[in-house]
């Protein structure tokens, strides 16, 4: 695992700074930085820190994800046509074509999970840098970034109502360990169910709501709490802090893009429709196929004219 860990370091360091850094400005927005809110705080500063770079990220994979629902039908097809031939030619040749209908399209499934794979990176180096907060304010360790002897004791001695930042649910005996590792295991599976429900049920036309992938996605709903909810006893409080922070962001942010952005054909878009419809907001298309949104009139009344006023009017 060693060489893991030197992959991860330089990582390490860069999460490192980044915490360091909000902390500090905390301190001069007047929260003492010998508190546990400070270092909680600096947590959730990495967190939107890391989101907000990973936006650009995010409307790639929102590209990526409508490009396979547009491929879903065709990808049926495909799979049709090759149902009974168990070659390796016919398997080569199923493979070559779906490649080609993700070049057509411009999407791939791995770009539908960017933002996702390019996390855990930042995820593991937190859980090391969290994870070896011990041993760096005993001096075992070597400092990591501005996280030196004093200040990883600093870290270390946080808590989060009660919980320190850096203890695990299998690891402690403390109850109030556990019970704040609980909560946020549940908040970490609820919102991440959520979130991948409102993209499975709202954002997705009828016709990538069958097949495969549909069925893949909708295991996905299920499966990803379940782990979250394994895997989450193994990780210290700060880890589970960013990652919650992060699944709240992913739910709001994507709530945000369904509603004013959603997939054509899909509910999300129907009922946009209607609110425009309700707003007296149409949408006109050219004989050329160009579509121009017409808002309704601003509303001003038009101020009435009495008769000597118009005939003064069309005399000039």
């Amino acid at each position: 695992m060693e060489w893991m860990y030197s992959l991860l370091f330089p990582i390490q360091w860069v999460v490192a700074w980044i915490m360091y850094g909000w902390h500090w400005l905390l301190e001069l927005v007047g929260i003492s930085g010998e508190s546990g809110l400070s270092w909680v705080l600096a947590i959730v500063g990495l967190t939107l820190t890391i989101r907000t770079a990973l936006i650009p990220l995010f409307f790639k994979q929102i590209h990526a994800s409508r490009g396979m629902q547009v491929v879903a039908p065709e990808m049926k097809k495909l799979q049709a046509k090759y149902a009974n031939k168990k070659d390796q030619a016919s398997r080569e040749a199923m493979a070559r074509e779906m490649q080609e209908l993700y070049k057509k399209h411009q999407t791939s499934p791995f770009a539908s999970c960017m933002p996702l794979l390019l996390q855990m990176p930042i995820f593991f180096a937190l859980f090391r840098v969290l994870n070896t907060l011990p041993q760096i304010a005993s001096g075992e360790n070597d400092p990591i970034g501005p996280i030196n002897k004093v200040v990883a004791g600093q870290i270390e001695s946080s808590t989060f109502f009660g919980a320190p930042l850096s203890e695990t649910f299998l690891n402690t005996d403390v109850t109030q360990v556990k019970v704040v590792t609980a909560i946020l295991i549940l908040i970490m599976s609820v919102t991440q169910f959520f979130t991948q429900r409102q993209l499975t049920m709202k954002n997705m036309p009828p016709s990538a709501l069958e097949g495969p992938t549909a069925a893949m996605q909708k295991n996905m709903m299920y499966i990803f709490p379940v782990i979250f909810a394994v895997s989450g006893v193994n990780f210290p409080i700060g880890v589970l802090v960013y990652w919650t922070v992060s699944n709240v962001w992913s739910m709001g942010q994507q709530f945000y893009t369904i509603r004013k952005i959603p997939t054509p054909g899909s509910e999300a878009a129907r009922r946009l429709e209607a609110r425009r419809r309700a707003r007296g907001i149409v949408e006109v298309t050219s004989a050329d196929g160009t579509t121009t949104t017409v808002a309704p009139p601003s509303g001003q009344r038009q101020q009435p004219m009495s008769a000597q006023r118009q005939k003064r009017k069309k005399k000039k």
